[in-house]
């Protein structure tokens, strides 16, 4: 795993910190793909069932880093043909958007802790969490306007399932702005702390009570909400019955009856 990444898992919770702290964590090729392989990997990892991202130094990430920006204009320079520059230029670009899928995709549930700046690919890494938290002095922008572009990994198309389309218009053409405290008003922002410290404190008895709960069932509810929000209510309510149909009688199951008849804790296999 990439030194642009830092990770550690304890009771079913892994840890992933953004750690390019000298660089206000921007994001450059190497940290943007080491962010999806993570995810990918994770997905898989039977220790896993909850994660945290969050961000070294003073920073959650100052987005995209503008080095790596001019980089991939000047490899579509390698191409005589207009065509064939664009063509790369928009696999590329597919290839970026895939990265941050990997959270979305990714069959455990994602927690976001923001603090300092979350600028503009901020944005779309967080907009494909499950759930996202910050202190109140946190700077949020979708910086992409200002520089003449057109935000294109994933902002646009999952911004205006958590947040007003009108508020995200705001956003989105003005490139203002907004704080920790103002998200939790849009309803981006699940809550906001004080501080770096009491966030994630906070964030993960919150992921801890989630890696209690049936795995099996979490990664349910996630597909669902995920199905669900791209379909129609009655498409969402076909697919969750095929999905319980498929998943209801299970080992978690039965041990969630037992725990509540003993009144013990239940204990779930990954």
């Amino acid at each position: 795993m990439s030194e642009t990444l830092l990770i550690k898992n304890d009771s079913n919770v892994a840890e992933i910190e953004i750690n390019r702290p000298d660089h206000a964590n921007a994001i450059d090729e190497e940290l943007w793909f080491a962010i999806g392989n993570c995810f990918s990997e994770l997905n898989e990892s039977k220790s896993v069932r909850v994660c945290i991202i969050s961000g070294t130094g003073s920073n959650f990430t100052s987005g995209i880093d503008l080095k790596y920006l001019q980089h991939l204009a000047q490899e579509s320079e390698i191409y005589d043909c207009d065509g064939r520059k664009r063509e790369f230029l928009r696999n590329k670009i597919l290839k970026l958007q895939s990265a941050f899928s990997q959270i979305e995709n990714c069959r455990k549930p994602i927690i976001s802790a923001i603090h300092g700046g979350c600028i503009g690919a901020g944005v779309d890494l967080i907009s494909a969490c499950d759930m996202r938290y910050s202190t109140k002095k946190a700077v949020f922008q979708i910086k992409e306007i200002d520089l003449g572009i057109t935000a294109d990994v994933g902002t646009l198309q999952r911004l205006p399932h958590l947040i007003p389309h009108g508020i995200v218009r705001e956003l989105a053409y003005t490139g203002r702005k907004f704080s920790g405290k103002e998200a939790q008003s849009f309803g981006l922002i699940n809550n906001c702390y004080e501080d770096k410290k009491t966030m994630m404190t906070e964030v993960r008895k919150i992921a801890e009570q989630i890696a209690r709960k049936s795995p099996l069932a979490i990664r349910g509810v996630k597909e669902t909400l995920l199905y669900s929000r791209d379909h129609s209510v009655a498409s969402g309510l076909n697919h969750v019955a095929t999905w319980n149909s498929a998943m209801l009688l299970s080992s978690d199951l039965e041990e969630s009856i037992m725990a509540m008849i003993q009144n013990r804790t239940p204990e779930y296999n990954d």
